[in-house]
């Protein structure tokens, strides 16, 4: 039975966040929910993007987000993840640039409360001369102006995965310390390590290998034999919890064949555990009932 919230508890986890405004814009009232909790998934995976610096060559951001991760995310079909996707593209808060050659497309989340594509201007003058509708928005965000819609609607995601909380100072900071500090929290890494105290090295080395690979700067990143896209590997390794490092702690105990390249093998390992969890605790659930 699940416990309850006393005191700041709730404010230890991380949470995604759904613009209010796509549930109470008309606009959006056709939409099904599904599709709301995605477009909040790759609104959240926007952060990372920022930070890596992942833009084309108009400054415009871009994530990628595979059909196989909203899969794993939603825990649906591919037909239905198909589905959400080609829902939030009709209505235009997404756009996907196919790449081809087997690559993950790009994904440009549209910023939902401007319909205009026209590129933003930087300066105060040039606000107050543009269209109505846009020089009102863009001037008071930038005179700071607050009011509760800005504090609720338009809020923006939190940088890193929303992993940094509220207020933390990341200033000076370089980009190892600052991955080093997101995992270290997104796996409860204390708490884990009282749980497998005799595990802790092993779990260091995870971390280790998590941030050396994170912080690469290799276009491509070799897994289990395949060269995949570095930030398709780094999607997918900032999405591991502690559940994943204990399940795979689990399957390096398990594994009786000799492993030439240990860090290869973790490193595929742990990438694979989000797709890989749930179906091999499932297969033993099945394995435990037919054998009683």
């Amino acid at each position: 039975m699940t416990d309850y919230f006393y005191g700041g508890q709730a404010d230890l986890f991380s949470f995604y966040r759904l613009p209010k405004a796509l549930f109470v814009d008309p606009r959006f009232r056709g939409i099904s929910a599904e599709s709301k909790i995605l477009y909040g998934l790759l609104l959240d995976r926007m952060g990372l993007s920022v930070k890596n610096g992942w833009t084309d060559d108009t400054g415009r951001v871009y994530i990628i987000f595979t059909t196989e991760e909203i899969m794993e995310a939603l825990y649906c079909a591919d037909n239905k993840a198909t589905k959400l996707m080609k829902e939030l593209e009709s209505c235009g808060l997404i756009e996907r640039k196919r790449r081809g050659l087997g690559k993950p497309s790009l994904i440009y989340v549209k910023n939902f409360i401007s319909e205009s594509s026209e590129p933003r201007i930087q300066n105060r003058e040039n606000h107050d001369s543009g269209t109505v509708k846009n020089a009102t928005l863009e001037s008071l965000k930038s005179r700071g102006i607050k009011n509760n819609q800005n504090n609720t609607d338009l809020s923006e995601t939190d940088p890193f995965l929303s992993g940094v909380a509220a207020g933390t100072e990341t200033e000076g900071k370089d980009d190892r310390t600052l991955h080093q500090e997101y995992f270290f929290r997104q796996f409860r890494f204390d708490a884990l390590i009282a749980s497998y105290p005799d595990d802790e090295d092993m779990l260091r080395e995870m971390l280790e290998l998590l941030v050396d690979t994170v912080c690469s700067k290799r276009r491509f990143i070799r897994i289990a034999g395949d060269d995949k896209p570095a930030e398709v590997v780094k999607a997918q390794l900032m999405k591991l919890n502690g559940d994943h490092l204990r399940f795979v702690l689990m399957c390096l105990k398990e594994n009786t064949t000799q492993v030439r390249n240990m860090r290869q093998y973790l490193l595929a390992t742990l990438y694979n555990a989000p797709m890989t969890m749930h179906s091999s605790y499932a297969a033993r659930v099945q394995h435990d009932f037919k054998t009683g």
